[in-house]
């Protein structure tokens, strides 16, 4: 997919304001680990995450949501009667029914012609809904788009914790650890196709191609109050996926690898970054991490890093960006943007 005209104006986030360190979970789960003669600071050591946000608790996800969206809204210097779409795309969700975006949109005010609707794959959502709204900009039906995003911790990590307890064996604590990775967030995305007055023509998006290898579905899964993730497995497939995306993205735009300036990944942590990195030959210092002290954000861990990358001048007017997104299932979507 190649867009013409469309630009991501503005990112907002709103981060969880409860700080837990990695030694302050591993505290909660010592008779795991000593039952298995674990060592403290594993769980930094593995994963390069030393905190993460939560929630305070009882915390509204359409909140969050409303919170970076309405950032969002006020750096691109749009109201919300101008968004013709509203997508809220996260893993985590208030309810069943109804859609979490509307909640999201009669906090934020939209009007009565905005599309509004919830879009879920895993840690790709807030991804697919901004090529979901690019689409639609790209063919005029819309003038701009909000997606947004609210994603908790707080309550799967007490439910692990719970779970590691007990059941203190090896294969419980393989299947588990992954899960104290997560942190909370929320993210808002506009995106426009650049025609409102006084709103800037940055970060025009460029293209982006998704890619599946639904055969591993399951070795990632969130259910209810209880998740399992295979990491080693996760690794070593959504490397090779992602590898396989990369070459379809470069192909899509007529780019070399080298013509990327920079690039910010999916945080997952320290072992997935510095092995899709390697396997797509990119320098670690091309790429912009923000997991040691946020973890793993799922849907809002990508477009958080970004506007933190922006806010701090790693990424400058003119550089040629990659998003490199993966999610359970598994799903790969990179995106070529010129920042």
């Amino acid at each position: 997919m190649k867009y013409s005209k469309v630009f991501i104006t503005a990112i907002g986030y709103e981060l969880g304001p409860v700080v837990v360190t990695s030694s302050e979970l591993e505290k909660r789960v010592l008779p795991m680990l000593e039952a298995l003669h674990i060592p403290p600071g594993q769980l930094e050591a593995l994963t390069g995450i030393r905190e993460r946000r939560w929630w305070d608790e009882g915390f509204p996800l359409s909140e969050g949501a409303a919170r970076a969206g309405r950032k969002a809204l006020e750096q691109a210097g749009l109201r919300p009667s101008d968004i013709g779409a509203l997508v809220y795309a996260g893993v985590c969700r208030e309810n069943s029914e109804p859609a979490t975006a509307t909640a999201v949109a009669a906090l934020l005010g939209t009007g009565p012609e905005t599309a509004v609707y919830d879009l879920s794959n895993a840690c790709l959502g807030v991804q697919n809904g901004m090529l979901d709204i690019a689409n639609r900009i790209e063919l005029g039906q819309i003038r701009a788009g909000l997606v947004v995003s609210c994603e908790s911790a707080r309550e799967i990590n007490e439910s692990m914790i719970a779970a590691m307890l007990k059941d203190r064996g090896f294969e419980n604590f393989r299947l588990s650890i992954a899960t104290l990775t997560g942190g909370s967030g929320a993210v808002g995305v506009v995106l426009t196709d650049g025609s409102f007055a006084g709103t800037h023509r940055r970060h025009r998006l460029l293209g982006g191609v998704y890619r599946a290898a639904c055969e591993h579905h399951d070795l990632c899964v969130w259910h209810r109050d209880h998740m399992r993730t295979d990491a080693t497995a996760t690794l070593k497939n959504g490397v090779a996926l992602g590898r396989q995306t990369w070459d379809a993205l470069l192909k899509d735009l007529g780019m070399k690898a080298g013509d990327f300036d920079r690039t910010v990944c999916h945080q997952v942590g320290s072992a997935h970054r510095r092995g899709i990195l390697q396997a797509l030959g990119i320098p670690e210092e091309k790429d912009f991490p923000a997991f040691e002290y946020l973890g793993n954000m799922g849907t809002a861990a990508l477009p958080t890093a970004a506007a933190i990358a922006d806010e701090r001048e790693f990424l400058r007017p003119g550089d040629k960006v990659a998003f490199l997104g993966i999610g359970s299932g598994l799903n790969t979507i990179m995106m070529g943007l010129e920042w």
